[in-house]
């Protein structure tokens, strides 16, 4: 195991992999003389050359056809997205084009892309550039959706979507960029798409939360650890495909759910998970379904509203105590 931030494990998934395999490539803005708006690509123009590591022109819907093209001939590129809210401009080539080609041509292509870049609230990037974009792209069918919490997951999940041979949207974080963890040296690691993880046992309530959302989780099972209330807390890491027999199975054994996530409320991730517990495991639950979401805003810039966007511990507290009936006044 080293020790290394979880940009540092993206960059050694992406290095082990064009090592790995040539016809693994990344394109976007950015990624090689600048070496990554986030330094994601650090070091790889050096090691790789121009021909695998493609500068761009700011023309997401271009560089994103480019890569569609080279995956539907063989190649298998990694398209950054220097923003995943500038991915908005590829739309049609991602929704229209890479998610259905493999059905409408009956088979033929395979579209074995990945889509990457930090989305999600950031620190003080303002109503253009702090969308949690996964809820775009979770509902089309054909698109893989992944959402990595910690350095290990950003470089097992990485390297599975590049093996994968379906297109793959990689949301990360601009907040987790400096974080650091244990990250495996083993240069087969990975972790299968679909495979979620317990993070933290409980028994009392299980908390569904990924990415930002999962850190605020566990302070928040921190301090009602005081209170003696016990929390289970899974992280799906991947939306979809997502793995509801381990959300269920925690269900199963807390008999109480929160579901958080940082987007808007309204038809979002915490809807569909919360729908999967509730259509599937109603008998088991001793409480309704609490979520916990971003306000239905657009993101403030003003860094006090930008909180109040957020969902926080405190609110993620207060929903953990409605669940369990822990207020005080029977409610």
């Amino acid at each position: 195991m080293a020790v290394m931030t979880y940009r540092e494990a993206l960059n050694l998934a992406l290095r082990e992999e064009m090592h790995r395999d040539p016809r693994v490539f990344v394109i976007g803005e950015e990624v090689g003389l600048y070496q990554g708006a986030y330094k994601v690509t650090q070091g790889l123009l050096e090691e790789f050359g121009p021909e695998r590591i493609v500068d761009t022109p700011i023309a997401e819907s271009g560089f994103t056809g480019i890569g569609i093209g080279a995956a539907m001939v063989g190649l298998r590129p990694v398209v950054e997205m220097m923003t995943f809210n500038f991915a908005l401009l590829a739309l049609d080539q991602i929704v229209n084009s890479a998610a259905k080609m493999n059905y409408m041509s009956g088979g033929q292509y395979n579209i074995p892309i990945v889509i990457r870049g930090p989305g999600g609230p950031a620190a003080q990037l303002a109503a253009q550039h702090s969308q949690s974009m996964e809820t775009y792209f979770y509902h089309v069918p054909g698109l893989k959706v992944v959402r990595p919490s910690t350095p290990a997951d950003a470089k097992g999940l990485l390297k599975a979507a590049i093996r994968d041979d379906n297109p793959v949207i990689f949301i990360e974080s601009e907040t987790l960029y400096a974080l650091k963890g244990e990250v495996p040296d083993d240069p087969d690691f990975v972790i299968p798409l679909g495979q979620g993880i317990v993070r933290r046992e409980g028994t009392d309530v299980t908390v569904v939360a990924y990415m930002g959302m999962l850190y605020r989780a566990l302070e928040a099972a921190e301090e009602l650890a005081v209170e003696g209330i016990s929390v289970e807390i899974v992280d799906p890491r991947t939306l979809r495909p997502m793995d509801t027999e381990l959300i269920l199975a925690s269900v199963r054994k807390t008999h109480r759910a929160v579901v958080v996530e940082a987007g808007a409320g309204f038809a979002g991730m915490g809807s569909e998970i919360a729908a999967c517990i509730t259509e599937q495991g109603f008998d088991e639950l001793d409480a309704p379904v609490e979520r916990v979401t971003g306000e239905s805003a657009p993101m403030p810039y003003a860094r006090n509203l930008e909180k109040a966007k957020t969902p926080s511990k405190e609110k993620i507290v207060a929903a953990i105590r409605r669940v369990c009936y822990a207020n005080g006044n029977g409610s």
